[in-house]
């Protein structure tokens, strides 16, 4: 009888031991080292109003689609098999690395944080992108990501000029719209042009 209930009490402690880690691990972040979510988390802390954490979230997600795009560019220009493929991604290279020498700028006048390194989803997509092999299904995937990757970000910036809370986002996020949508004209017609070539 000691015995039985000796193994009850051995299985209800190993029963709370993994509902208790199950509960940790759910709680806890997916991922604490998150440029991205590092950056989220100081500036929730720094301020109160709605508005002024949807300016600073902006200016997070502009870091993150800058610093992937320097990234995607080096790599096209690594191993991208046409000269308009490496010609794109020397532009995305070229005119993200000035876009983000600005916005540190920007964000550091308006004490937000933002990422300065690549995000895990830019990890992502690098890592995504880098296992298709060289040739023309490299230049046909990154035409692709770029494609999809300008439309989200005009949404993005197209609505931080027009909504955000602060003037000089507001501005900001203007001045980038036309480099971003010669950027999708590129990338648009370098995805037909991969798309062409068998």
């Amino acid at each position: 009888m000691k015995n039985v209930r000796t193994a009850k009490r051995s299985f209800l402690y190993l029963g709370f031991l993994s509902m208790s880690l199950f509960i940790i691990h759910s709680c806890s972040n997916s991922n604490p080292d998150d440029a991205k979510e590092i950056a989220e988390d100081q500036n929730e802390e720094k301020f109160d109003d709605r508005k002024s954490e949807k300016d600073a979230d902006f200016l997070v997600t502009a870091a993150e689609i800058n610093l992937e795009e320097i990234k995607l560019g080096e790599l096209a220009q690594q191993k991208g098999s046409t000269a308009d493929v490496k010609a794109l991604g020397k532009m995305m290279v070229d005119t993200h690395t000035a876009a983000q020498n600005d916005l540190e700028k920007l964000a550091a006048s308006k004490s937000i944080t933002i990422p300065v390194v690549l995000t895990e989803n830019g990890k992502d997509a690098y890592n995504d992108l880098n296992e298709e092999d060289l040739g023309m299904d490299f230049d046909k995937e990154y035409s692709s990501m770029m494609v999809k990757g300008h439309k989200d970000a005009i949404r993005e910036f197209e609505n931080a000029s027009s909504n955000a809370e602060d003037g000089d986002i507001r501005n900001w996020a203007s001045s980038m719209l036309p480099a971003l949508r010669t950027h999708l004209d590129h990338a648009e017609a370098c995805k037909e042009k991969s798309k062409a070539t068998k």
